[in-house]
């Protein structure tokens, strides 16, 4: 089968005959061939095993017919190996946090292609297999930060507010570790053969505008800027209030949340990015009627965009049903 590269002529800029089209999370627990698969190893090992990583990334590229795979893998693989005791119980759970300026001075900076060998071997194989493109990811470096401080998910994330405020030394030195990490793990991915990567900063929505532009943008800015040899997706939650810092990225494109249109999200980025999303994956809930409406208003909004990469505005939820997935797909690709 020839190669498919919609999506990579969608981030050159090209005009496209259709937007292409791939899921946040698409590998994963709401397909029965996953399940299967993840009942034999615990997460971890899923993530570390690159034949078995290979093959649930395959799985929605065989059933869907979807225009790119991303890596499979979890955002904080890369932590581990910087020194925080890393678990899924099911949800991630460091057992011992960043709190203080010697805990930061702990953590170490990493060499992926030996300590994260088993992802990039990983790539190796899932790129042989595959006639889509791989897009490699990590998460982005204050992301990362909320769970090594916190030490697990939460509403507030309190701690990470508290370290950045009351101790920004602390906060300084393991952000700027992440950073290189982040740098490093990313490059290793597209050396590795991943045209395109995407940073993921979900948490990033948690902060206002002005702890955004001190404390955050800085790092985002650095990573975006020295990856180098394929297109960089940088994707925020929540993050509309800080487009006028995030049109200043160096970047191929930008994902969109489901709070913001896409027409909304062009005018204010000054039309400089292709857009990636953006709808609720909620909707995917929804009966059929409902969820061709809702990916109509998105297909005819992307039509005046620089480029548009059809998604959810966030990850694929477990529970979604997979005929809806199918249809979704079909909408897009106008079958």
């Amino acid at each position: 089968m020839a190669f498919n590269d919609l999506l990579l002529r969608t981030l050159n800029g090209e005009k496209t005959e259709r937007p292409p089209i791939w899921l946040m999370r698409q590998a994963g627990r709401y397909m029965k061939e996953y399940r299967d698969v993840r009942s034999k190893v615990s997460f971890l090992e899923l993530c570390k095993t690159p034949e078995l990583a290979c093959e649930v990334v395959l799985q929605p590229i065989d059933a869907f017919g979807l225009d790119c795979a991303i890596l499979f893998s979890d955002i904080l693989v890369p932590i581990e190996p910087m020194g925080v005791n890393l678990d899924f119980k099911p949800a991630p759970y460091i057992s011992n946090p960043v709190r203080t300026l010697e805990d930061a001075d702990r953590m170490r900076l990493v060499n992926p292609k030996t300590e994260l060998k088993f992802v990039m071997d990983a790539i190796k194989l899932m790129i042989s297999k595959l006639n889509v493109p791989l897009i490699g990811f990590s998460g982005a470096p204050f992301t990362l930060a909320c769970y090594m401080i916190e030490g697990e998910g939460s509403k507030s994330f309190l701690e990470v507010k508290k370290l950045m405020h009351n101790n920004t030394k602390a906060y300084t030195v393991l952000m700027e570790k992440l950073t290189d990490n982040t740098i490093s793990y990313l490059q290793a991915q597209v050396d590795s053969g991943c045209p395109v990567v995407q940073m993921f900063d979900t948490w990033a929505g948690l902060v206002s505008t002005y702890e955004y532009e001190e404390f955050i943008f800085p790092y985002v800015q650095r990573v975006a800027e020295s990856v180098k040899g394929a297109h960089f997706i940088y994707f925020a939650k929540d993050s509309s209030s800080f487009y006028p810092l995030i049109k200043n990225l160096n970047c191929a494109a930008l994902g969109v949340d489901w709070k913001t249109s896409l027409k909304q999200a062009d005018a204010a980025l000054e039309h400089k990015f292709v857009l990636q999303g953006n709808m609720d994956p909620a909707l995917l809930f929804a009966d059929k009627a409902t969820i061709t409406k809702y990916a109509n208003i998105i297909l005819e909004e992307g039509k005046s965009l620089k480029g548009h990469i059809f998604n959810l505005g966030h990850g694929i939820m477990p529970q979604t049903p997979v005929e809806n997935v199918k249809h979704l797909v079909d909408i897009v690709k106008g079958v």
